[in-house]
């Protein structure tokens, strides 16, 4: 997607904006959130200057000059930081063992000084720590947890089992060394995070796909890396999507693979009773020669959801890209996606 095509939050995107007439239909709403597995969404506090932001790694290895970038960035937007132990640290392709890992992480979400929780790069291996966490005092003192891709398994398991919501964006790793040189896309989407994190209202917009289902409904937005939501099946962390808007991304995956990942979302029911559908970006491997698929991202999509009546929305600014916008995970949404022009609003 071009820069030019894509629109960063603020009051004054649409404003004058012309769009022919166009009847709302809401579908799947929130009005069934409130199932057995579910509880109402709850919104940690947003954050304030001189409030900490601590950063770890669950997941990969990520060195404490890898992360400077962002501390020093970070500091520049008011908030104090919080290194944990498990940056630095190294088990192979792990940011330390299970245990360390899983231990620096509790200790970020019992300490009550900090607001939020930035992982300091994806990579594999926040589904190894999962179990081992307690929530107790999560529960009770919520707090924003960001990242995207492997991170995935916290944005599930919290939205799922906790209700609280969370911050679907870049980590760490992607902020730029030079702020000054950092590319206007990479800027405006590493600002994205502060916007969320200070509680402005996320409102994006994105030039339409000619093979987009329109529609406008409204919903609790969940979602995230589309391996790692099969990864979850059948388990604690498994995610719910009735009545929700799902955003869905990925990156080196065979086309074949990413149809199975869709066909997993068919069968299982998760793309059933969906309030509405977002395909972020995704980075297609090559087929090998003679080993062609033979469909497109589109056409493997719209298969799947040929019989549901809600929108679906191609090339939204999510996922592993420069144009990966921050998202409040377990948040209401407005989704309108017209022949014109496609929003997603936050509505909480």
């Amino acid at each position: 997607m071009k820069r030019k095509d894509f629109f960063s939050s603020s009051a004054s995107l649409f404003a004058g904006a012309v769009l022919p007439p166009f009847t709302e239909k809401i579908i799947n709403t929130t009005d069934n959130y409130n199932s057995k597995n579910d509880v109402l969404p709850l919104i940690p506090p947003y954050l304030r200057k001189g409030d900490y932001v601590g950063i770890t790694s669950p997941a990969g290895f990520v060195s404490f000059e890898e992360i400077q970038p962002s501390i020093h960035l970070i500091e520049n937007w008011g908030y104090k930081v919080k290194i944990g132990e498990a940056i630095g640290k190294r088990d192979f392709t792990f940011g330390g063992t299970d245990d360390e890992r899983a231990r620096d992480f509790q200790n970020m979400l019992d300490d009550k000084t900090i607001k939020a929780i930035m992982c300091a790069r994806g990579g594999y291996g926040a589904i190894r720590i999962i179990d081992k966490l307690k929530w107790v005092h999560f529960k009770t003192h919520p707090k924003w947890v960001i990242g995207f891709s492997d991170i995935t398994v916290f944005h599930s398991h919290i939205n799922r089992n906790l209700g609280i919501a969370s911050i679907h964006s870049k980590m760490c790793n992607s902020f730029p060394d030079d702020w000054t040189r950092a590319e206007p896309i990479q800027a405006e989407t590493i600002l994205s995070i502060r916007k969320a994190l200070s509680g402005e209202k996320m409102k994006y917009a994105v030039a339409p796909n000619e093979k987009n289902k329109t529609g406008v409904v409204t919903g609790v937005l969940t979602g995230g890396n589309i391996k790692t939501i099969e990864s979850l099946a059948a388990s604690r962390s498994d995610i719910n999507t009735d009545g929700k808007i799902l955003f869905v991304e990925d990156t080196g995956e065979y086309m074949y693979s990413i149809d199975r990942m869709f066909w997993y979302l068919k069968r299982c029911g998760k793309l059933s009773h969906l309030a509405g559908l977002i395909i972020g970006g995704f980075k297609i491997k090559t087929d090998d020669v003679g080993e062609e698929f033979g469909k497109t991202l589109e056409e493997v999509v719209l298969e799947k959801v040929k019989q549901y009546n809600y929108p679906v929305c191609f090339d939204f600014p999510v996922g592993h890209q420069k144009n990966n916008f921050a998202l409040k995970c377990g948040v209401k949404h407005k989704l309108i996606v017209q022949p014109q022009q496609c929003t997603l609003t936050e509505l909480t």
